[in-house]
């Protein structure tokens, strides 16, 4: 007896979602990165071993880095880490180096995009560091060919904040009475690569600080007894600076970064 296929609509439907979850599946499960590397014309690939011929002093460490697990699938090149990000090297081997014949990150930002996408979609927000503009490179704050490629980082966030301090110098410090969150790192307030909020703040009002100052400002400790936690804040108008929803304006946490001259972190 012979048996008829009969193709629906709904076997059709559950049939392609059942073959993708299996293509994603396979590719969450292989410990590789797929990726489309830089297009230098005319050129093909040389493998890494081209590379150590003149640049020494960075494939020595490079193997350390995470962006070394990047390579491309080219089995007659040989390894390929290097060109992964800065494009096939044959052009660049053949003119003893140079200007146009090999891809350099640090002046074109779409070489890191091919891989950080939400990267170029954050660089596309408001309130940004001009790296699309070309004042800024991504090598500006990150070590690509060392380590986890986050410059400064230790055994604490002192040397994090390092990288951006290099730059942002006032806020740096020391400071006489030093806010508490500069010990968790620049990144726990700003979002660096981009924000919809003025500053890359990661919040745009009073929910920022509250993620770390939970006590209530407006709660009563007792029947009677007055909170000067919440007058202080006037939480009870409903006009109340805090109600608007600033911390750090009109004259209150002016500082944020630290003071020299208030405890309260006023200037």
């Amino acid at each position: 007896m012979k048996m008829r296929l009969h193709w629906t609509k709904q076997t059709l439907i559950f049939g392609g979602a059942a073959v993708w979850g299996l293509l994603l599946i396979s590719c969450v499960a292989a410990n590789r990165a797929v990726l489309a590397p830089p297009q230098v014309a005319g050129a093909t690939f040389v493998g890494t071993k081209e590379c150590t011929q003149c640049h020494s002093e960075i494939t020595d460490h490079f193997g350390n880095s995470t962006h070394a697990k990047l390579a491309m699938e080219n089995g007659k090149a040989g390894a390929t880490g290097c060109e992964a990000c800065h494009g096939p090297g044959s052009v660049h081997v053949a003119a003893g180096g140079g200007r146009g014949t090999i891809v350099n990150p640090r002046k074109s930002p779409e070489a890191c995009f091919a891989c950080h996408l939400d990267k170029r979609g954050e660089f596309s927000l408001p309130n940004t560091h001009p790296v699309l503009a070309g004042k800024m490179s991504c090598v500006d704050c990150h070590d690509v060919h060392t380590g986890d490629a986050v410059q400064g980082v230790g055994a604490t966030m002192d040397g994090l904040n390092d990288t951006c301090t290099k730059c942002h110098t006032a806020q740096k410090g020391p400071f006489v009475y030093e806010h508490g969150a500069m010990k968790e790192g620049c990144t726990s307030c700003h979002n660096p690569h981009g924000s919809v909020n003025q500053k890359m703040l990661v919040a745009r009002d009073a929910n920022l600080c509250l993620r770390c100052h939970l006590e209530d400002p407006g709660a009563n400790p007792a029947p009677g007894v007055i909170n000067a936690n919440a007058v202080a804040h006037g939480v009870q108008n409903h006009n109340s600076r805090l109600m608007q929803g600033t911390c750090w304006s009109a004259g209150c946490h002016e500082a944020p970064h630290g003071s020299n001259a208030n405890n309260h972190i006023r200037r």
